[in-house]
């Protein structure tokens, strides 16, 4: 991976694809390959037209046919609440963060200790899905930044993370939301961001590979620029986390 950000270029067949040929592609063609349409995540005009309670009962009748479908008995005491339980889970949970009303209110405030050197927040829960099938994406974030005179209460980096994790996505496009909000809220060109995460599309379905996992990273300002800053991070995220 490149030091200076994170590419959202996708490989079909070992040829680059552009987006515009993506649009002209069956899902049959796609197959398995990891593919990102854009930075911003794909929603329609309409996209809060509707409340959350009138989504959710929508979600709820979608989701009652779907299991009618598979043939699963929808008056089973395990079963019958089911539809309103995963339509609420959507709305209200795994994907709040599509509502921009759930956005985390970051306040500033002026940095008097005169800190001038990195701050990271490691091992930040990364809990999101994928944008393809609709299963888990699970694993951790670290993120730092250099204060421009300027810094952000700690369990805001946390909340940012988990605010655009909370939405289908893909991480190449998740790492890169994150860093741009950190960029924009701090002031501040100079921050980094990685991602190490397990795709539950990988290991349970597929190729079935429940070892292996997926890294990106984002690195603006100094950590792209200067390498003795950008190492100082990487020594951070190696170290051991301190016990408690």
């Amino acid at each position: 991976m490149k030091p200076n950000g994170t590419s959202l270029n996708t490989r079909s067949n070992g040829h680059h694809l552009n987006f515009d040929v993506l649009n002209e592609l069956t899902v049959e063609e796609i197959g398995d390959d990891h593919m990102a349409s854009s930075l911003e995540t794909p929603l329609r005009e309409d996209a809060f037209a509707l409340t959350d309670e009138a989504k959710i009962e929508r979600i709820e009748a979608h989701f009652r046919e779907i299991m009618n479908i598979l043939g699963l008995d929808l008056t089973d005491d395990s079963l019958k609440g089911t539809p309103k339980r995963v339509a609420k889970m959507y709305v209200k949970e795994i994907f709040s963060g599509l509502n921009p009303d759930n956005k985390p209110k970051a306040a500033l405030f002026e940095n008097k200790y005169q800190y001038k050197e990195m701050l990271v927040e490691k091992n930040i829960t990364v809990q999101s899905h994928c944008e393809h099938h609709f299963v888990p994406i699970l694993g951790r974030a670290h993120v730092a930044y250099i204060s421009s005179g300027k810094v952000i209460g700690l369990s805001k980096l946390n909340r940012i993370v988990q605010y655009f994790a909370k939405r289908p996505q893909v991480q190449e496009r998740l790492t890169v939301q994150i860093a741009n909000e950190l960029k924009e809220v701090l002031q501040t060109e100079d921050v980094a961001v990685i991602i190490d995460a397990r795709h539950l599309c990988v290991s349970m379905r597929g190729v079935q590979d429940v070892n292996s996992s997926t890294v990106t990273a984002h690195y603006g300002g100094k950590f792209k620029d200067d390498e003795a800053t950008r190492q100082e991070f990487l020594r951070h995220v190696s170290e051991p986390t301190a016990a408690i």
